[in-house]
């Protein structure tokens, strides 16, 4: 049985029914903020990689950069390498200063990053300004999804952490479409259009920067930290807001948590909690985590490249491929989220997984013996990420329901970054490096061993995965503070 730590010699006993008054919340205005101020990260996530393929050809003929197709692929290296920095410092500054402050400064740090690389002046400026970026986009996903698990109550907590995530691909869509634009050569010098598409996400997040000031601190975060009248003040307000819509609340089940408050939580006892008491729930992330990273990161961020080297696709058409992919890719957390609450999420995982990677298995049969054109290669990778997408979305919602809040943040931070680092920072790099080559027998070995992560996935998921589905955050992993 995994058991809490004991408390501090001096302790500060709180007691609560913070997350039983939350829990029994109906879904009302207060959440649909929630999910339209955090979950336009995802979307900025979206944009951030679609521009950064889409305007690949034009990274190649701009004349401050001149880019390789190698150093394309270093580029997106260069953002994941900021993103898996970025998760790990702010997803520890989380869950010791507070979800709210740090979604701003994550925010902050993004839209400064991403509007400096509009304005690069040479390879090693681009480089940094992209590791920038990705440290802001990389802290969001710790922060973002943290505050998200906390404010949604059980019954819709799949769901909506599902959609949230695969809102990435609103973002995707946008980014084909603003590509289209300011890629066309007739409205558009190819040196100032990709200029103008990294600065259209900067401008998306100074909105998102305001429509943050909406929403509150985490309550089951304050209760954590001994701010206990904060926290009763927050769910109040909620429960007020949510009256005056016209919803009848229904009374709490009576049950209570009682909680020792702590200003941090020590490392050596996360590495406890990670290794020793939660082993098998960290195989299981890092599994789903790294799969799902190399899947993405190979495949996505050299897209753009598959089509104009292997299919003659004009630079400026390169976005309408893309926007297909993109709507895809969102209707399948959209189509299938739900069933993670209703089938669970032992099954789920295993079959989007399973799904993705045998579909990824067949379009690579046919990419090998020349039998797609443009067309159908986009449907093939609209089939195999269908799936796929839903898959990846399901290994955030994982991650940060199955670990206890203490260390919420900063597991969803630990567990992006390894599995970035493992699965994702090399893959652009090396599929650039695979493209460049002009082999289709090479881009084919890359695309088994991704489909071989993502089967190999679908295995540990089907064995091991926490059925987690409508328990409270409390249940699926006990507060560390808890006082027995």
């Amino acid at each position: 049985m995994e058991t809490a730590s004991g408390p501090p010699t001096e302790v500060h006993i709180v007691e609560t029914d913070i997350p039983a008054r939350l829990e029994r919340l109906p879904w009302g205005g207060f959440h649909r903020l929630v999910v339209a101020a955090l979950g336009v990260t995802w979307i900025l996530d979206g944009l951030e990689v679609t521009l950064a393929g889409s305007v690949a050809a034009a990274l190649k003929t701009s004349p401050a950069l001149v880019f390789s197709d190698a150093d394309v692929g270093l580029a997106g290296s260069a953002y994941l390498v900021g993103a898996v920095a970025g998760a790990i410092l702010f997803g520890w500054l989380t869950d010791r200063h507070g979800r709210k402050r740090l979604f701003f400064t994550t925010i902050a740090l993004y839209l400064t990053a991403t509007a400096l690389t509009g304005l690069a002046w040479d390879r090693t400026s681009f480089f940094a300004f992209r590791l920038l970026t990705g440290a802001g986009i990389g802290g969001e996903y710790s922060a973002i999804n943290s505050t998200i698990q906390e404010l949604v109550p059980a019954r819709y907590r799949g769901f909506t952490d599902l959609v949230i995530n695969g809102s990435f691909w609103l973002g995707a869509a946008l980014g084909a479409v603003v590509a289209v634009v300011l890629l066309n050569p007739a409205l558009f010098s190819p040196d100032l259009g990709w200029r103008i598409a990294f600065l259209t996400g900067a401008a998306l997040g100074v909105g998102v920067f305001f429509m943050r000031m909406w929403i509150p601190e985490s309550p089951r975060w304050l209760v954590l930290h001994g701010r206990e009248a904060e926290a009763q003040n927050v769910v109040a307000q909620i429960e007020q807001r949510l009256r005056d819509e016209g919803y009848a609340l229904a009374p709490t089940d009576g049950s209570r948590i009682r909680l020792w408050a702590r200003e941090h939580t020590p490392w050596l006892e996360v590495l406890d909690v990670l290794f020793r008491r939660y082993r098998r729930r960290t195989v299981v992330g890092l599994t789903l985590m790294a799969a799902q990273a190399y899947f993405f990161n190979a495949i996505f961020f050299t897209y753009a490249l598959v089509l104009t080297k292997f299919y003659q696709v004009r630079p400026d058409h390169v976005g309408w491929h893309v926007l297909t992919f993109a709507i895809s890719n969102f209707l399948g957390p959209l189509l299938l989220g739900r069933l993670f609450d209703v089938w669970g999420r032992r099954l789920m995982l295993t079959l989007t997984y399973g799904l993705s990677g045998a579909l990824l298995v067949a379009c690579a049969l046919l990419f090998q013996n020349d039998l797609l054109s443009a067309v159908t290669q986009t449907l093939g990778w609209m089939a195999v990420f269908f799936f796929g997408s839903t898959a990846a979305s399901a290994a955030y919602l994982t991650v940060a329901e199955t670990f206890p809040i203490e260390i919420r943040a900063l597991a969803i931070g630990l567990f992006y970054a390894f599995s970035t680092a493992i699965g994702g920072v090399a893959a652009p790099f090396v599929f650039g490096s695979l493209i460049a080559s002009g082999a289709r027998e090479d881009l084919f070995a890359g695309y088994i061993f991704a489909a071989i992560l993502m089967l190999t996935a679908a295995t540990v998921a089907a064995l091991f995965a926490v059925r987690a589905e409508r328990k409270p955050l409390e249940q699926v992993a006990a507060p560390l503070s808890t006082e027995n």
